[in-house]
């Protein structure tokens, strides 16, 4: 039989159908163009509780394909982690790591699948452990959106805010990814979601970026924090006008001063949500005249911005062009 069969059948989940004598332990031990054996396969789909016990071994399950990740890493990934022998799930392997960094632990946290391990084999020390770019498993889980599965006697204020290379805490990635719901209300405080990254955003940023406002505590968007500015000056504000999330805030958070705060490029917030097309988050009160004529440092102000960018009709009637006349268009045309 060609091995290559084996990586079909593996995901096929078709090994019943061959006879015990083609499941040697050269041919599953075969390797396709990405380093995958069908144990690879098998763990992905999972399909490994169709082999027999003896091909489970850990030379098999902890050979790596060529990205560095074995047949564990794969069944954390896709959550077959209770189909591995339990002799394998030892400390040590799981924190194999793949060329990128991953461990198993990692994916596990992913998939939401930490559950499928002994109680005993995590810590605080092993939830802390770190890929190379410094997420812990609670980053991956505040990532893809799997911490409500993640074992609630880790979630506290300390883990959560343990930061990553980038100074991104938890909370950061959580807020980004849109995931803070998933977080006790209790572990939402002002101190906590005001930590900075190596860039110098918060929370709110990330929050406004990711169009989420609303699952920050109304309480913590003061007019105060939402003009902090990042590195280049961008505030809560700006990544809120940029996204639309203005109109997620509580009206007493928007001040004619906060909208006038300039980033490094002289852009207000203002200048965002025209260029974005979010004027209509704006109140109507404050879009007028003085507002929308405010010049960037390359003398740009917002109701240019919303004209060239097609969004006329957000401008308050009395600030949009006027439309030509017969004359004057006659005159443009042979111009």
């Amino acid at each position: 039989m060609d091995f290559s069969d084996l990586h079909a059948v593996a995901r096929a989940g078709t090994f019943a159908q061959l006879p015990p004598e083609s499941l040697t332990t050269d041919l599953l031990s075969q390797e396709n163009a990405s380093g995958n054996t069908p144990l690879h396969i098998a763990a992905k789909y999972g399909t490994l509780t169709q082999l027999p016990p003896a091909a489970l071994s850990a030379i098999q399950l902890l050979r790596k394909n060529n990205a560095g990740y074995t047949p564990l890493h794969l069944a954390a990934r896709h959550g077959f982690l209770a189909q591995i022998p339990p002799a394998i799930l030892s400390r040590e392997n799981l924190l194999n790591r793949s060329n990128s960094g991953y461990t198993p632990l990692h994916l596990a946290a992913t998939n939401g699948t930490l559950s499928q391990l002994p109680d005993e084999l995590l810590s605080l020390e092993v939830v802390l452990t770190a890929t190379d770019s410094g997420n812990t498993l609670m980053h991956e889980a505040a990532e893809a959106g799997s911490l409500d599965r993640f074992p609630t006697q880790f979630i506290n204020q300390s883990s959560l805010t343990s930061a990553n290379m980038g100074g991104e805490t938890v909370l950061h990635v959580a807020a980004f990814n849109g995931h803070l719901d998933q977080i006790p209300a209790q572990f939402l405080t002002a101190e906590a979601l005001l930590l900075k990254t190596i860039n110098q955003d918060t929370c709110l940023h990330a929050a406004a970026i990711a169009g989420r406002l609303d699952q920050i505590p109304p309480a913590v968007l003061t007019p105060e924090h939402l003009a902090i500015p990042s590195k280049s000056g961008h505030t809560p504000l700006h990544a809120a006008a940029e996204s639309g999330a203005i109109s997620q805030l509580p009206a007493e958070s928007l001040t004619l001063a906060g909208l006038s705060i300039r980033n490094d490029f002289g852009d207000t917030p203002l200048h965002a949500a025209a260029i974005e097309g979010h004027l209509l988050s704006i109140p109507r009160a404050l879009l007028n005249a003085q507002t929308l004529t405010i010049r960037n440092y390359n003398g740009r102000t917002p109701r240019d911005a919303a004209i060239s960018r097609g969004y006329i009709h957000q401008l308050p009637e009395e600030l949009r062009p006027q439309a030509l006349s017969a004359w004057q268009k006659l005159l443009r045309r042979f111009s």
